[in-house]
């Protein structure tokens, strides 16, 4: 099959970026897209010109390194798939299809369809871990956690932080990522210890980065690859608050200074 790939080329953020239209022939409609985009980094080298910059790591869509957006959809027109799984079969023959970049002010650009999404490492080290002791694995049924609970929990967990909610995002928001993070360990027993602090914390390092707020739109979801339901979004709000009136509650002399949790827009 033959495809045209017009992807967005841009040296560094100061440099002024363009789209370069890039016929292909002979697609194997079984590569994946990075595949594709080995083959034109193979022809491009032999040409002696710059190959086109994308993140990938496992190629198995379980890291979230890979993400550009196609034809303006994160990931691409496939729901629940990410682009190292999104295979060329899913187009048609002719087709010219749009790469560009996760475009969000939290997202600083880098080169290419690559841009820096280090600002979710910063939300996760703000307060996403469980205090337990370190020593051998305790007993599957030493804490009981019912199905209901454990499936909940699962469910957030399988966010892959890979950023196509921020970009889907028409505020650039980074609620459902950050819903996420706190629900799938506020949720379980062993993470309701600290689930106040870490409430405060990861929402506020989520403001502190620059990202935008949640007006329930929900386009994050419907392009996620794990399809992480819009339900972690309200848990993290009900914890944030509920965390925040009993911090206010709390005399002065025992509060834990946090980060100042104030929204900040763009």
């Amino acid at each position: 099959m033959k495809l045209t790939l017009k992807i967005w080329r841009q040296k560094n953020s100061n440099d002024k970026g363009a789209f370069v239209s890039y016929p292909m022939g002979n697609v194997n409609p079984d590569m994946s897209m990075l595949e594709c985009l080995d083959v034109l980094n193979e022809t491009l080298t032999e040409r002696g010109e710059e190959p086109v910059a994308f993140e990938h790591d496992c190629r198995e869509g379980i890291c979230g390194s890979c993400g550009f957006m196609i034809n303006g959809v994160a990931h691409g027109p496939e729901r629940a798939t990410t682009v190292c799984q999104l295979t060329m079969r899913h187009f048609k023959d002719g087709d010219e299809l749009v790469l560009e970049p996760w475009r969000a002010h939290a997202f600083p650009f880098l080169k290419d369809l690559c841009v820096d999404r280090r600002a979710f490492d910063r939300i996760i080290a703000a307060g996403g871990y469980v205090s337990v002791s370190t020593g051998n694995a305790p007993d599957a049924n030493a804490i009981p956690v019912g199905k209901d609970i454990a499936d909940q929990a699962m469910d957030a967990a399988a966010c892959i932080g890979c950023g196509a909610c921020v970009a889907a995002c028409p505020n650039a928001a980074a609620a459902l990522f950050t819903g996420a993070k706190v629900a799938h360990l506020s949720v379980l027993p062993q993470g309701k210890v600290e689930a106040d602090r870490r409430a405060l914390a990861m929402v506020a390092q989520m403001n502190e980065e620059g990202f935008g707020n949640c007006t329930n739109i929900g386009e994050c979801t419907g392009v996620c690859p794990k399809s992480i339901p819009l339900q972690v979004i309200a848990r993290m709000n009900r914890d944030f608050f509920r965390a925040s009136l009993k911090r206010r509650d709390e005399p002065a002399t025992t509060i834990t200074p946090v980060y100042d949790w104030k929204v900040k827009t763009q």
